[in-house]
């Protein structure tokens, strides 16, 4: 049962977003390992598409925020307002407390909107005028930027890149593909047509599940050796940290178990290495806009270079 509910997700984003097979397929991996996904890549490529194509696959309650410069962390957040006929405050919850939070061009906010979101991917909660309130479960942050703009942007700080589980590029896409889009989009947005296939509780259902899939110790042992060497490595200044092994472990347990399997094989985790790992790296020297191909390049060359246990 649990595979076919998987299968339906994928089937049902992939109809929509052509010709991108393994993004969707890593996309729900974040998703069923409870993780938060940031879509990086040029305009028009499909990043906002993808984003709409897994929320409508969800029975979820989801919401598309446009990230500006003039936002305000309570425009996110939400606010406690004043009731004259009681005399109290009331807080009027903001955006964010849904399931699915679509936040696009997170980078074009300011810094102090991009922190108003850290304490929510990483507890799940808010803290609004010294009340703390639980956000719906499961949540997701789905976040789109453009890292080839630099006027009017705010590069995201190396403590937010590290709450998300992977960063994706989605690429162009093959002739055939691109062709096949022209011809669906004559009537409309695929996307727009889309129905949800799973219902929030067997969501939550998929990410207790992820959590039981079994990680050899000889395995969990190879991805901090993979840790090590990012930290010691010559041209990185920051190396991969605990919490960055930890979504690895994780993302390598939802990747098993989409493909049916309860316990983590190598190529799991090698599969899952490079967007879960990169942009959480920092390189020596480097312009920010190559930063993160490079960062790719060490993180697979260790991968393929570090014996992986028998």
């Amino acid at each position: 049962m649990s595979q076919q509910l998987v299968q339906r997700i994928l089937a049902n984003v992939e109809s929509a977003v052509l010709g991108k097979s393994e993004v969707v397929r890593l996309c729900t991996a974040a998703l069923l390992g409870g993780g938060h996904i940031l879509l990086e890549d040029a305009p028009g490529l499909g990043k906002t598409s993808l984003a709409r194509a897994l929320a409508r696959s969800l029975g979820c309650q989801f919401v598309r925020m446009q990230f500006t410069p003039d936002l305000l962390p309570s425009d996110l957040l939400g606010a406690a307002v004043y009731r004259p006929a009681t005399g109290d405050f009331e807080f009027r919850e903001g955006p964010i407390f849904t399931n699915i939070l679509l936040a696009d061009e997170i980078n074009r906010t300011t810094p102090r909107n991009q922190s108003a979101l850290l304490e929510a991917m990483s507890e799940r909660q808010v803290s609004v005028e010294g009340v703390t309130h639980a956000l719906p479960q499961p949540f997701l942050v789905l976040a789109t930027q453009n890292p080839r703009e630099f006027e009017g942007t705010y590069p995201l700080p190396e403590n937010q890149l590290d709450r998300f589980m992977m960063c994706l590029s989605v690429g162009y896409p093959e002739r055939r593909a691109e062709l096949e889009i022209l011809q669906r989009h004559r009537a409309g947005q695929p996307v727009d047509a889309l129905q949800p296939v799973v219902t929030v509780a067997e969501v939550l259902e998929l990410q207790r599940q992820v959590q039981q899939v079994r990680v050899e110790e000889s395995l969990a042992g190879y991805m901090l050796d993979v840790a090590e060497k990012t930290r010691n490595h010559p041209e990185l200044s920051l190396g991969v940290s605990t919490r960055g092994v930890l979504t690895w472990y994780r993302a390598a347990q939802a990747l098993a178990f989409m493909e049916g399997r309860e316990y983590v094989i190598p190529d799991d985790i090698k599969r899952s290495a490079v967007p879960v790992l990169a942009h959480r790296l920092v390189s020596r020297g480097m312009l920010a806009e190559g930063q993160r191909e490079r960062c790719g390049q060490v993180v697979q060359a260790i991968v393929e270079t570090l014996p992986v246990p028998g």
